[in-house]
């Protein structure tokens, strides 16, 4: 789920979603940028967006500089164990401008980082599903992820 949709990298986002969906029933999920001057109103108002696109029961996971660091084999395994696990699927939450209300990110079980860097929206959400894409290659034993697994 992302907050805006998807600028300069559309295509390639596209390309990456069409290649991670031969792995895992994805789908995107896009909520309106929120306007607004304050940071905190904007981030309350972009969270309330996202939480009422939120399926019960699904793992969430908070994709946040601040967050934990996965080499791409470690994040394969923590998906297929997730995907063999009770929950029906996970939520992957791409804040917008100013990232994720803090309230949102208490509510997801899990924070990811994609680097310590501040991403631009386009390049976090590529890089999230271009990982999801590999990750499916690296369980299925496929070529594309050349490094250790």
């Amino acid at each position: 789920m992302a907050v805006g949709k998807a600028g300069s990298l559309a295509s390639a986002i596209r390309e990456y979603q069409a290649r991670a969906r031969r792995f895992w029933a994805l789908e995107v999920i896009e909520v309106r940028q929120a306007r607004g001057k304050a940071a905190a109103q904007v981030l309350r108002a972009e969270a309330v967006s996202i939480g009422a696109r939120l399926r019960p029961g699904f793992a969430r996971v908070a994709v946040t500089r601040g967050g934990d660091s996965y080499s791409s084999p470690e994040l394969a395994r923590w998906l297929g164990r997730l995907a063999e696990g009770p929950a029906p699927g996970v939520h992957f939450l791409v804040g917008g401008a100013f990232g994720l209300d803090e309230e949102l990110m208490g509510a997801c079980g899990r924070r990811l980082s994609l680097s310590p860097l501040t991403l631009p929206h386009d390049l976090a959400r590529l890089l999230l599903v271009e990982q999801l894409y590999r990750a499916g290659t690296i369980l299925g034993n496929r070529p594309y992820h050349k490094g250790p697994r």
